[in-house]
């Protein structure tokens, strides 16, 4: 059976509520996005915001923090899986140095994050970042320590290299035998025990 032809105020009115509910949709993926100052180039603002994009490409998929708009951990405890990681909006993560061990370790326990999803300096602005804004909508708790208050702390190098170095030793162009050097010593012992004998000789005929 071929329905009847909607008639004109209704197609319009589908029709507004379609465009309607696409906006709301735009609008509300539109906010999922970083939400860190860029800075300018070669600056601290700048290191923690390319920190906050590389978590949104290589850690959406298990960890929640909002300023880098990504919602990979579980919403609900009881329905997690075994890749939903710590929700970074609640979960203090100070110091920095932290966040380096648990990027170079796969976490605390190696079991589900792989390690080193960032090497260098990737990972040194990665934890910058989630030092940084991690923790900021955690609940008050009386007697708790807000996380703003703790130190962030300071990261290594990402390349240490020794600025020491050691020269080589250089070997004689015509180095002196073992052998002809105990026979060098040899012959000048000889040399002064014939002398002493003959000035001995001499002294002795002419007395």
């Amino acid at each position: 059976m071929i329905p009847p032809r909607m008639n004109r105020p209704v197609r319009v009115l589908l029709f507004s509520v379609a465009m309607i509910a696409v906006s709301a949709l735009a609008a509300a993926c539109g906010t999922e996005r970083i939400d860190v100052p860029k800075g300018t180039a070669s600056s601290t603002e700048r290191q923690i915001y390319t920190g906050a994009v590389l978590f949104s490409q290589r850690c959406a998929g298990c960890h929640t923090l909002s300023y880098a708009g990504t919602h990979g951990s579980a919403s609900n405890v009881r329905t997690a899986q075994a890749n939903n990681g710590p929700n970074f909006n609640v979960r203090c993560e100070r110091p920095a140095i932290r966040v380096l061990y648990a990027i170079e370790n796969g976490g605390f326990s190696g079991a589900i994050m792989p390690q080193n999803v960032v090497v260098g300096q990737q990972a040194l602005d990665v934890a910058e970042f989630v030092s940084k804004y991690a923790g900021r909508q955690a609940p008050k708790i009386p007697g708790a320590t807000v996380c703003d208050s703790e130190t962030i702390g300071s990261l290594p190098s990402p390349y240490s290299v020794p600025t020491t170095t050691t020269t080589p030793s250089v070997p004689s162009s015509n180095p002196t035998p073992p052998a002809l050097k105990n026979h060098k010593g040899s012959a000048k012992k000889i040399g002064k025990g014939t002398h002493a004998a003959t000035k001995a000789k001499g002294s002795g005929g002419g007395g």
